[in-house]
């Protein structure tokens, strides 16, 4: 029978109910986030405790099924009940909400309920918690230290330094602290002349593409603490290719996407930060700006732990017009052809072992750098697997779970070593410190390469 013919009069039985009849109400009335229908969706198939890297390498903890929807379920039903300290070994790399095939929330309810344990649980006067503090913190250090990179970059490395930060805070000293750069992106961008240079960049270019000179192509760059503060080459490459575009850039005012602050719990830290952002990028939206990131992790706050964390006004909006750096000229240029058409020589003609990251695989990212350039001349691209890099921001970095760290990250270091090339590529900036840790390569940003592939 089709559907004009299914008769349309069918009238089920109504439900013998009486009138006091009134619906048990499990789960009271609250004015949290709304969790219940996504812990009902579970139907216990354990995916995603399949899928956990933490889970593959620790046999002690319970997964991401207990510490989403069967601890929440617990915490609505017992008045007694106090969320399992397990959730601290959580990495927060969310595979486990790429995994579920009924679209639970796993990430949202293990950040509340992290956020939960810290504000009411975790004692304040603990090590622990302020060494969690100040590794979620890097913007407030890095700001520091930029004042005076090239000591700090030589003191936070120095052997008895690294040493006494173990033995008192608990951050492993088998890891070398990444290198300051002499010049902030900030102070670079300032120097270069911010958004008025960009401006005339990106209207000099229109004309010599044979635009229109005041077409409107114009991002919002968050660019993120590790790009202004370490990684500087990949905020100006990201800079150069979009002005190559013509597309005008802005810097605005903003602090820390609040990622590390997500994993360690920090959600009132992570609050304050991101009330700066969302009021910056909110504005810029409204002005016809798109907001753009260079890093998988802060683009993936920004679209997706701001909302499902955070009610701020404007936040929705700024979900919804924020984008990955690459996947938005993908997205609104033809840049895969230009890649295809363009050749690299020099110091990027290398043989690329690719990681893409978790929070890249969260957003449908993993293959977009293999596919842009798999047919650049001069330079190769290999995906090294689908395994977690292990170190998760914070989580590898911490005494306790550094030999968890590497044991996820083994399969990647193998692959990576059995790969062509010795030259790593990432979008993350702690993914690439695991891959250089655990390999020795050295590695690059994609918008690394495509600067040298397509800017003159």
């Amino acid at each position: 029978m089709s559907d004009a013919q299914s008769p349309t009069d069918f009238d089920p039985v109504e439900p013998n109910t009486g009138e006091d009849f009134e619906p048990v109400d499990v789960f009271p009335d609250s004015n949290d986030f709304d969790l219940r229908p996504g812990a009902d969706s579970c139907f216990k198939c354990s995916v995603c405790d399949t899928n956990c890297p933490v889970a593959e390498v620790d046999d002690s903890f319970p997964g991401p099924k207990f510490q989403g929807p069967e601890q929440w379920r617990l915490k609505q039903t017992d008045d007694d009940y106090e969320i399992d300290d397990s959730v601290m070994s959580c990495s927060n790399c969310m595979r486990c909400d790429n995994a579920c095939p009924s679209g639970v929330p796993l990430s949202q309810m293990h950040n509340t309920a992290r956020g939960e344990y810290v504000e009411n649980q975790m004692s304040k006067t603990d090590v622990e918690y302020w060494r969690n503090r100040i590794l979620s913190n890097y913007r407030l250090s890095a700001s520091i230290a930029s004042k005076v990179p090239r000591l700090a970059s030589w003191g936070m490395n120095f052997g008895p330094a690294r040493w006494l930060m173990e033995k008192t805070l608990g951050v492993t000293k088998e890891r070398e602290f990444p290198d300051f750069a002499p010049q902030t992106f900030r102070e670079w961008w300032a120097e270069r002349g911010g958004a008025d240079a960009s401006r005339r960049n990106a209207q000099q270019r229109r004309e010599e593409l044979g635009l229109d000179r005041d077409a409107d192509k114009k991002v919002a760059y968050f660019h993120g603490c590790y790009s202004n503060y370490n990684t500087v080459d990949v905020a100006k490459a990201m800079v150069r290719v979009y002005e190559h575009y013509g597309y005008e850039v802005v810097a605005p005012e903003q602090k820390c996407s609040g990622t590390p602050m997500f994993a360690n719990g920090m959600l009132k830290d992570a609050r304050r930060h991101a009330e700066v952002n969302v009021s910056s990028m909110s504005d810029l939206v409204d002005q016809g700006y798109d907001a753009i990131a260079s890093c998988t992790s802060c683009s993936m706050a920004l679209r997706q732990e701001y909302p499902e964390l955070f009610d701020i006004d404007g936040i929705e909006k700024v979900s919804s017009n924020t984008f990955e750096a690459v996947e938005y000229l993908r997205i609104h240029e033809d840049v895969k052809e230009d890649v295809k058409e363009a050749n690299v020589s020099g110091e990027l003609a290398e043989e690329f072992a690719y990681h893409a990251p978790c929070h890249a695989r969260n957003q449908g990212l993993e293959r977009q750098s293999v596919e842009l350039f798999r047919d650049l001349d001069g330079a190769g691209i290999e995906d090294v697997g689908e395994s977690c890099s292990g170190i998760s921001g914070t989580y590898g970095w911490k005494e306790e779970k550094y030999e968890k760290s590497m044991d996820i990250g083994e399969e990647m270091f193998e692959h990576m070593d059995h790969a062509e090339g010795e030259v790593g590529m990432t979008e993350c900036p702690t993914c690439a410190m695991q891959m250089e840790h655990g390999t020795g390569y050295e590695i690059r940003h994609p918008l690394e390469l495509l600067e040298a592939a397509i800017v003159n």
